[in-house]
């Protein structure tokens, strides 16, 4: 059985969000739903989520898959944040300031010490995806 509920990420998420330091670039990130082994959150992209080009950052986007892949590891029998081993992004179209971002992750593989998972960043009005990320992280021995 999982060790964490809908309610223990969003708490989770709420408590990141409220502390001083990077994490705070998530203030605007909202947990939609949460399963044992996926969580889907939703963004609207505002003007500090932006690059250059008015669309939305590659190192936000970075950002959002490895906390939010983390969650769902969290989600998940292990219920372990673990420790980044790998993660990479793949972006395939640009998210647009004011556009809803829908972030799904998903847990893969859960073995003895490692966890991996993806993600995947969507237009919420087109459903066309914006960047799928992969991530690896090391749970420790159990």
């Amino acid at each position: 059985m999982a060790s964490a509920s809908l309610k223990t990420i969003q708490q989770i998420m709420r408590v990141m969000k409220d502390k001083p330091g990077f994490d705070r670039v998530l203030n605007k990130v909202e947990v939609v739903s949460a399963s044992p082994g996926k969580v889907v959150c939703e963004m609207q992209v505002a003007e500090e989520h932006t690059n250059g080009f008015g669309t939305l950052h590659g190192g936000l986007t970075a950002t959002l898959v490895d906390v939010i892949s983390t969650m769902a590891i969290m989600y998940s029998d292990r219920g372990a944040p673990g420790v980044s081993v790998d993660m990479n992004i793949t972006y395939m179209n640009a998210a647009k300031l004011g556009e809803d971002v829908l972030i799904t992750a998903q847990v893969l593989k859960e073995g003895r010490t490692l966890a991996f998972s993806t993600v995947d960043l969507t237009s919420k009005a087109t459903g066309k995806l914006i960047a799928q990320g992969r991530h690896t992280k090391h749970l420790g021995s159990s």
